[in-house]
């Protein structure tokens, strides 16, 4: 395909009627609704990001207003040779006078020593200073709060209002750059094949706009949820001092003025759980319908980066586009490996992959290109990102996985962004993410073709693979590009590899079928 050669239709793009959904996936219908007027920009991996923060946060003052919500939160993840850390940024702004207010998820159970201790420490140390924050539990037994956003609101100046909206938590292995040679301060349960200070991809979104308005009201939901934070009290950590209810937030200020030519569409998840989430009582699955609905006007590429592209569900809806249009082709950019060692996790996943890629090659056949990323030291990079362009109109970024549980189960924020014609965001997020796993830092033009980019890719990542084949004599070619593998996994594996990925892993928070 080449550029422009598609109708760049925004309108079609922005539908808010009801449409059902794919039948072989069996979700449900629902409505969306999409905010006109916003300027969003993409941050590519962790140290652009928390460059950002660092900077909208140090120029808040007395009467602003933070509102942010983390699966995992380190107060003394430092960022860069100035060592400030993620608290002293929160602390700064307290001591200035700027309201703060935070949700920290907490599971049911104890048992991830690496980052539960982090979640209370934070939201005591945030409490000791005069901010209000909570350990949420209100999630499904084995789910997860797995937002990842942060909202910014300053009455009086509401230009400056910001959302940040993506796939990074702030803990350690996220100060990452476009190098990739890994965060000095290393999150200690990834798996041993990523090394020993494993380079992390990830990517986030800042918006600003009328859309910060609806991120914050999405806050305010989880917040007013009038069920107890303590889903099982005896088994929160006892250790420190937990609050047990929110408190009161300040009135919602009105949504920031229109200043860009972006449309944004918020896409979460939240499962179907009892007692019910008083704003979606039999749970929410907006992230799954976005997809489906951008998978069916797919015509001629989606390309993806995500760590879980191993659920046979989701591998199923790409499929059916792949199926339904013979001239689209599926660019997709994943995990090595599992960021996780446990041999029943590992093996369960590799079940699910395996039937991932059986699904897309059956459907595409060499319309299908699945890479990995390597660093030039030879060992892989971990993607983390979760990241989907349709056809250079539509793009998605945010913290849902491509796998039923983050389309189902747990709590999920993803961010859909269409442009008007002459401004293409996803065009343009594409063509930074290639250059990036390419190795280059030129401007890209050659990138702009989509069709000509996907020919780049495939012959750099053919040129590193018959490097890797031939001993890796001579010099290594330019680029992070590898082919992605489908797991090997015996019959013995696969008969009690699926039960246990779609009982524990990979679990369904539908309500069941009335």
């Amino acid at each position: 395909m080449r550029e422009g050669e598609h109708v760049h239709d925004a309108e079609k793009w922005l539908l808010t009627r009801r449409e059902r959904d794919n039948p072989a996936t069996g979700l449900d219908r629902g409505d969306m609704a999409w905010s006109r007027g916003n300027l969003v920009r993409p941050l590519i991996d962790g140290v652009e990001y928390f460059h950002r923060l660092r900077e909208v946060l140090a120029g808040l003052g007395p009467g602003d207003e933070i509102y942010f919500a983390a699966w995992t939160g380190t107060p003394d993840e430092t960022f860069g040779a100035s060592g400030t850390s993620i608290a002293g940024m929160f602390a700064r702004a307290l001591l200035a006078g700027v309201r703060v207010h935070g949700l920290f998820w907490c599971p049911y159970l104890d048992v991830r020593k690496d980052f539960v201790p982090e979640n209370r420490d934070f939201a005591a140390l945030l409490r000791s200073l005069g901010a209000s924050a909570v350990l949420d539990q209100r999630v499904r037994a084995a789910g997860s709060h797995h937002q990842k956003f942060l909202v910014v609101r300053r009455p009086g100046r509401p230009q400056d209002d910001v959302a940040f909206v993506g796939g990074i938590d702030p803990c350690p292995s996220r100060y990452d750059d476009q190098d990739h040679d890994g965060d000095p301060q290393v999150q200690q349960s990834i798996a041993r094949v990523y090394g020993e200070r494993p380079a992390w991809h990830d990517v986030h979104l800042e918006m600003r706009g009328p859309a910060v308005a609806e991120v914050e009201h999405g806050f305010r939901e989880r917040w007013n949820d009038s069920a107890s934070l303590r889903r099982i009290p005896f088994r929160l950590p006892r250790r420190g001092r937990t609050a047990s209810s929110t408190a009161e937030l300040p009135a919602q200020q009105p949504a920031p003025p229109r200043c860009g030519s972006h449309s944004v569409q918020l896409l979460r998840t939240y499962p179907n759980k009892m007692p019910s989430y008083p704003f979606a009582p039999r749970g929410e699955r907006s992230v799954a319908h976005g997809y489906l609905k951008a998978l069916r006007k797919a015509r001629h590429f989606i390309y993806v980066e995500d760590q879980f592209l191993w659920s046979p569900m989701v591998a199923e809806a790409f499929a059916a586009a792949l199926r339904s249009e013979p001239r689209l082709r599926l660019i997709a950019v994943l995990a090595s490996r599992p960021d996780k060692e446990g041999k029943v996790q590992v093996a369960a996943s590799d079940v699910a992959r395996g039937k991932a890629v059986d699904l897309l090659r059956a459907a595409g056949g060499d319309r299908v290109d699945l890479y990995e990323l390597e660093h030039p030291a030879g060992v892989p990079i971990y993607v983390h990102s979760k990241v989907c362009v349709v056809d250079d109109v539509w793009a998605t970024v945010g913290s849902a996985n491509l796998n039923r549980r983050s389309w189902t189960y747990d709590s999920e924020l993803n961010a859909a962004v269409v442009s008007e014609p002459g401004h293409s965001f996803a065009a343009d997020l594409r063509r930074r993410l290639w250059l990036e796993h390419l190795g280059r830092d030129d401007d890209g033009t050659d990138l702009a073709d989509p069709g000509q980019g996907i020919e780049t890719l495939r012959y750099c990542a053919a040129d590193l693979e018959r490097w890797h084949d031939e001993g890796r004599r001579g010099v290594r070619p330019q680029g992070r590009l590898r082919r992605h593998t489908r797991p090997e996994t015996s019959a013995l594996t696969r008969a009690w590899g699926s039960p246990v990925g779609r009982a524990i892993i990979d679990p369904d928070g539908r309500p069941a079928a009335r």
